[in-house]
């Protein structure tokens, strides 16, 4: 949990600060959205191979390598000016940069969710899904506050005048992205006392081909499961909107509130925040009665369609709020619904490279379509609209096909909670 902790706030911070970097090297705005669709792109590209690299070692050891992984990652984007390539080609490399460390953190997932799986039997697997997903929000609100305060311009004169760290730094995103990389290095030592369960996995296959035509067959065994299908469509819609949203509410700050970076950040710990209530409350609700959340989801979306109409600081705060307690209370059940049929159906880290794979593909999708609409100039608030009808007419069709689901099958909801493996229904 400490781990996954320090990690999360790292990656939270990293994408304040690379923002900064970009804007420090005067790239357009549609780098920002770009560099995040480059960072999910991993996920899908790598999909088909983090699980077995997951479940083919001890967890903690695979959440070590990753994180190094991330270091490296991190230190490009600060050595950016050692390449000697021009100012257009620095904003490039920050992106190619933060996409290495989606590749640790594409890698790192299925070990982080997997080992919640090893550990904790099927009916405690929402309690044990709200601590990590409470924690990671909280790192998420510590990131995004602590990526926005060290370039902030307090911070920013401490670094850049410090006597050993002047040496090294130019930029309040230089000295930002060096503290960020230290966080990295201690969630890598808390990685190496991570213990062994003690599960051992079928040999997975070397043949990338091989590889690669199982995991068709993975995705194939989970959305064919009457379960699996809809906890899977939940969550690969939340992530998909949840990531655009950062980005959204960025913009929105900057253009609608008149914000600066860091302070816009703030304002992505505060839904966060309310991610943190929405988890907590979730926690009281029972495996088998997780697909009782599903209108949350709309209700969120529905939500959204106000972030126009506000303007003081405490709507503004208590609308994000809102929507992130919303989001925490529906996806945490769904999150651990698919993590359980995963678990059933296939392993702890294939399920949820299968699960990472769809996120983030969805991912690419809305980011791309969100870095599309910025480039055709359209205001921000008519985005928000737009993102929040999606939303909510998307989840509405989800518990549509749900409730079909139950009615068709009534044996359903007692398939949740069963031990062992078995086959999708």
């Amino acid at each position: 949990m400490a781990a996954q902790a320090l990690s999360s706030l790292a990656d939270n911070a990293l994408f304040i600060a690379a923002i900064a970097l970009l804007q420090e090297l005067h790239g357009p705005d549609w780098m920002a959205p770009m560099m995040k669709w480059w960072f999910a792109a991993t996920y899908v590209f790598l999909a088909a191979f983090v699980g077995a690299f997951s479940d083919a070692f001890p967890k903690g050891r695979v959440m070590f390598i990753t994180n190094a992984v991330k270091i490296l990652g991190c230190l490009i984007m600060f050595w950016y000016g050692i390449f000697g390539l021009s100012e257009a080609g620095q904003t490039y490399l920050v992106v190619a940069a933060f996409a290495l460390v989606g590749v640790g953190a594409a890698a790192y997932s299925p070990a982080k969710y997997g080992i919640v799986t090893e550990m904790l039997q099927p009916t405690d697997l929402v309690k044990g899904n709200s601590w990590i997903e409470g924690l990671t929000v909280t790192s998420i609100i510590l990131g995004t506050v602590l990526g926005g305060f060290l370039i902030s311009p307090m911070a920013s004169d401490i670094l850049l005048n410090h006597q050993t760290l002047s040496l090294y730094v130019r930029t309040p995103a230089e000295a930002a992205i060096l503290c960020i990389a230290f966080i990295y290095a201690a969630a890598a030592a808390c990685n190496l006392l991570i213990p062994v369960t003690g599960i051992q996995y079928p040999k997975q296959h070397a043949n990338p081909i091989r590889l690669v035509n199982a995991f068709a067959g993975y995705v194939r065994i989970l959305w064919r499961d009457r379960l699996g299908q809809v906890s899977l469509a939940v969550t690969t819609l939340f992530w998909g909107a949840g990531a655009t949203l950062q980005l959204i509410v960025i913009e929105w700050g900057r253009s609608h509130l008149g914000y600066r970076l860091d302070q816009a950040s703030i304002l992505m710990g505060v839904t966060a925040f309310g991610t943190i209530f929405g988890a907590v409350f979730a926690s009281r609700v029972p495996l088998r009665k997780a697909l009782s959340v599903l209108p949350m989801g709309v209700f969120m979306g529905l939500i959204v369609l106000v972030m126009p109409l506000v303007s003081d600081k405490w709507e503004v705060y208590s609308l994000l709020l809102l929507i992130g307690g919303l989001s925490g209370y529906f996806v945490v059940p769904m999150n651990a619904l698919l993590q359980h049929r995963g678990h059933l159906l296939l392993s702890a880290g294939h399920s949820i490279a299968v699960q990472n794979f769809n996120e983030q593909l969805n991912i690419l999708l809305m980011l791309g379509t969100y870095t599309l609409m910025l480039s055709l100039d359209l205001p921000i608030n008519t985005i928000i609209v737009i993102f929040g009808v999606l939303v909510a007419v998307l989840m509405f069709l989800i518990i549509l096909f749900s409730r079909h689901n139950l009615k068709k099958y009534p044996g359903l909801i007692n398939e949740i909670g069963k031990q062992g493996h078995g086959t999708a229904l």
